[in-house]
């Protein structure tokens, strides 16, 4: 590209017209080397916009002229072949730097991404039903392993009979009254229908006035029905819902029970109970706080 210029330039020196044509021609290079290093200058400010240090300083500064007299000052032509040298220069520096910040920034977004893709494999992991802990007792029966049982698609014989014996209420609040249902159903440790009630509340009024107390019995059902995994799953929703919703601390509380019958590790179990009275800890009642020091001792939190 130099060779090209000085080519050029030589050729406009001394095939036209003589010196006046040479100086017209070196005067437009000229210029057109002042704007590339006015634009280098802009393009520095635009990438590097107030970043102390990583301008790249011009390379071209003015010289005081210290010739002693008769001695030929430099031709014009060696002059725009410096002060071209030394813009190609900048835009290596330049290119470098900008380089590094890419390979942060790649750096940064495989790192994001990577955490990413380890929460989401969590939360599947805690959302995906278990085949034997879910199932459903039969007629109120537990297996003989003591974990769960097969469920029939209807209450049948005893069980049937013992669903019909639980009263529905009429307080003229619909709401309401399929609220203390499912509470009803799951005193008399139905659980099932009880959690089937409260997932009935749980669509029609997601924001009704029992929504709280729906979502954490909801959590509680499914806990003593041996469904863990669903358990933790309402329990966590209600928490994260509605934090100052009536029955968020016992969600909490209830949490850390279920992760215990996942068997999930303890320092899980321990950032649950830490969240519990970090958050609520001068509200809960006397017994849900033994509740929590014990649970914190079988666990060995520190």
């Amino acid at each position: 590209m130099r060779i090209a210029l000085a080519a050029a330039l030589a050729f406009a020196a001394f095939g036209f017209n003589g010196t006046a044509m040479a100086q017209a021609q070196d005067g437009n290079v000229g210029q057109r080397v002042d704007k590339l290093e006015r634009e280098m200058r802009a393009v520095q400010r635009k990438v590097f916009p107030g970043g102390a240090g990583m301008t790249v300083e011009p390379q071209i500064t003015q010289q005081v002229d210290t010739t002693p007299p008769g001695v030929p000052a430099t031709t014009p032509l060696a002059d725009l072949t410096q002060r071209v040298a030394a813009l190609e220069s900048q835009i290596q520096t330049m290119t470098g730097q900008i380089e590094q910040n890419q390979y942060r920034v790649r750096q940064l977004e495989e790192a994001f991404g990577a955490y990413k893709a380890a929460t989401d494999a969590r939360m599947k992991a805690l959302e995906t039903p278990q085949p034997v802990a879910d199932a459903m007792p039969t007629d109120g029966a537990v297996a003989a392993s003591g974990d769960s049982a097969a469920a029939p698609a209807r209450p049948s014989g005893d069980r049937a009979a013992k669903v019909a014996a639980v009263e529905k209420p009429s307080t003229g609040d619909a709401g309401e009254d399929l609220y203390l249902y499912g509470f009803r159903l799951w005193q008399a440790k139905l659980y099932p229908e009880a959690a089937k009630t409260l997932e009935q509340y749980k669509a029609k009024y997601p924001t009704g006035k029992r929504a709280s107390f729906a979502r954490n019995l909801l959590g509680r059902a499914y806990l003593d029905d041996n469904r863990a995994n669903l358990a933790a799953i309402a329990l966590y929703e209600n928490y994260t819902k509605d934090p100052n919703g009536e029955r968020a601390a016992d969600s909490l509380y209830y949490l850390a029970q279920a992760l215990v019958k996942l068997k999930k590790p303890a320092g899980e179990v321990c950032k649950v109970y830490e969240e519990l009275n970090s958050v609520y800890g001068a509200t809960l009642s006397a017994e849900m706080k033994a509740g929590v020091a014990k649970g914190r001792a079988d666990q060995r939190c520190k």
